[in-house]
């Protein structure tokens, strides 16, 4: 009884151990991320926060089964777990076909022109816009992990860089119905008059109020 207790002590620790944490993780791959960064001018805090984000720092299925790190679906060979993700070679490949997959396809391709590699917010916002997580708290999430472990240390920014101002949304009131207007007609009144003095036409007028006939009764009301 001694002996299997102490097998599944080892076992539990083993488990524990595997467990990856944030930190390490980004120490682990910094080096690729910045690496992708002086290549393809796309923020290594941006590769390195969307990693995280789809890979629980490395400890989800996919990551540790299938070596994917960005939540990329697709077929794979792997017999050891059922998914719908592709597979990789290693770490570094799951990295490399993230970048490749910005650069080459649209609309994520046009981030490169948009934004430069120092605006981190820019590009978590854009690569949510261009489709690549449904949920709408994914760009959030993404510069919140940036901001937390401090990634944006490792984009090389200038001592003098300026984060651009998010431009405000326009403001477009909401259109008002067309709410008819109405006269009161008035003594010596008639449909004639009205129509000049609305810039309508009586036939307009009569269409409107359902009018069979031109005659108009003082204190009478019509639509315009």
């Amino acid at each position: 009884m001694k002996i299997i207790f102490t097998i599944c002590l080892l076992l539990l620790s083993v488990i524990i151990t595997k467990a990856q944490d944030t930190d390490e993780y980004i120490s682990e791959h910094v080096e690729c991320a910045q690496e992708l960064m002086h290549d393809h001018k796309i923020p290594a805090s941006i590769i390195l926060a969307v990693a995280i984000h789809e890979s629980a720092a490395g400890n989800s299925r996919i990551a540790q089964h299938l070596n994917n790190h960005f939540g990329v679906k697709g077929p794979n060979n792997n017999t050891e777990i059922r998914s719908a993700y592709r597979d990789y070679n290693s770490d570094q490949d799951s990295y490399n076909h993230f970048v490749e997959i910005m650069e080459t396809r649209a609309p994520f391709n046009n981030l490169f022109e948009k934004y430069d590699q120092y605006d981190y917010k820019g590009w978590a916002k854009g690569i949510q816009r261009s489709g690549y997580a449904q949920s709408r708290t994914w760009a959030s999430q993404v510069i919140n992990l940036v901001k937390k472990y401090e990634l944006y240390q490792y984009d090389d920014r200038p001592a003098d860089y300026v984060e651009p101002i998010p431009a405000k949304p326009v403001y477009h009131p909401k259109k008002r119905h067309n709410v008819s207007a109405r006269y009161t007609v008035k003594s010596g009144d008639n449909l004639n008059l009205i129509a000049k003095k609305k810039h309508t036409t009586v036939k307009a007028i009569m269409r409107k109020n359902g009018m069979k006939s031109s005659k108009l009764k003082p204190g009478q009301k019509i639509r315009l």
